[in-house]
């Protein structure tokens, strides 16, 4: 039996021609760049976040960016973030000439640990970014707290973690700015790159507005020294049609992750295998991905093992931010994040998308028992 570690084509089957009706909207008005199909999608998107406002642009990592940039985040600056997250979450920092300051994840949820944020906060700290990994929110409130308390800027990587919740807000509402992507592999894909910011006070919105077109209002006349920020009205148009879907999507991976669950419960290899725990606080989990944990003597092999019997799978992340050749010069080195060393030793991503069916969630665990066997 073959599982794919994502297939979008089965996704894209069932929504096939509004898709293309959209599509064929935009190309029929000629209107690529900005306009009316991504103001309505800005407008749906910010209240599925339950935000003051939204910006259209044109990557998770360039949302990152723009949101440290409204900040005026620079050299000299710090930002605290966590170690154990794509590399857009520091690279964006860096970019900037600004300083990651690294605070280590909790052993269970992924997610940065307040308790670390605080030991870390200097005179120099700018902002915070919590990212919610794998479709779960960070512990917000002791996050939000500590930011009041210094007046520091709290920008959330929500990248993988549109629509959901943690005590009932919605990522991207909690923060001064929430930074989405819409990669094909998010929960909401584009067509393409594609990405979003949020905003929490309505007043930060504008800024963001000039920052993704060259800093231009009115044309040629250029007020902050922004960039080509801009989300395409093709991407625009194919993510209002997804938005509409995505709550049903939500629920099949909630329900595929349960029956994981239950699955692995039962499984012989129960004891050697940890299953995503949902974290307190963490009232709506949308599992972009679904990483197990597996001792890490063993991950290769598991690894190697699920790819033989046809099952797709990964790791996310094999080598920690901290730990990156590219920031060797900032002086960290192995055991400084000790639970982000751990995870990345032993975490593995399993086949988690709505359509994947119970027999191959079945043949996953059946094989993944046998190679405990």
């Amino acid at each position: 039996m073959q599982v794919a570690m994502l297939d979008l084509k089965a996704q894209y089957r069932t929504i096939r021609e509004e898709i293309r009706q959209a599509m064929d909207e935009v190309c029929d008005a000629q209107y690529f760049i900005l306009g009316p199909k991504v103001e309505a999608f800005e407008k749906e998107a910010a209240a599925y976040c339950g935000a003051a406002g939204a910006c259209g642009v044109s990557s998770g990592s360039d949302a990152l960016l723009m949101a440290l940039m409204a900040e005026d985040v620079g050299p000299g600056d710090e930002v605290i973030t966590s170690p154990y997250s794509f590399f857009a979450t520091v690279g964006a920092i860096v970019r900037l000439g600004a300083v990651p300051v690294f605070a280590d994840m909790d052993h269970d949820s992924f997610n940065i640990r307040p308790d670390q944020i605080a030991a870390k906060i200097t005179p120099r700290t700018k902002a915070i970014i919590p990212v919610h990994l794998f479709g779960q929110c960070a512990d917000m409130d002791p996050i939000l707290e500590l930011a009041a308390k210094h007046g520091i800027c709290v920008i959330e990587d929500a990248c993988q973690a549109i629509g959901s919740e943690y005590k009932g807000r919605r990522a991207g509402s909690m923060g001064d700015y929430g930074c989405f992507s819409f990669f094909p592999s998010k929960n909401l894909g584009g067509f393409g790159d594609g990405g979003l910011v949020t905003v929490r006070d309505a007043a930060k919105l504008e800024k963001l507005l000039l920052l993704r077109n060259h800093g231009m209002k009115p044309r040629y006349y250029h007020h902050l020294i922004g960039g080509n920020f801009r989300l395409d009205a093709l991407q625009a148009a194919v993510l209002s049609v997804k938005l509409k879907y995505l709550d049903g999507w939500t629920a099949a991976r909630q329900a595929n992750a349960a029956e994981y669950r239950s699955m692995f419960a039962k499984s012989p290899a129960a004891a050697q295998v940890v299953v995503p725990a949902q974290a307190e606080g963490s009232t709506r989990h949308v599992y972009n991905q679904y990483c197990i944990r597996v001792p890490a003597a063993k991950r290769q092999a598991v690894w190697d093992g699920l790819k033989a019997a046809g099952v797709g799978c990964e790791v996310y992340y094999p080598v920690p931010l901290h730990l990156q050749p590219c920031f060797a010069s900032l002086g960290f080195r192995r055991g400084d994040c000790p639970a982000s060393e751990a995870a990345a030793e032993t975490s593995l991503a399993l086949p988690i998308y709505p359509e994947t069916t119970t027999a191959q969630r079945q043949h996953v665990v059946d094989t993944i028992a046998k190679l405990f066997g």
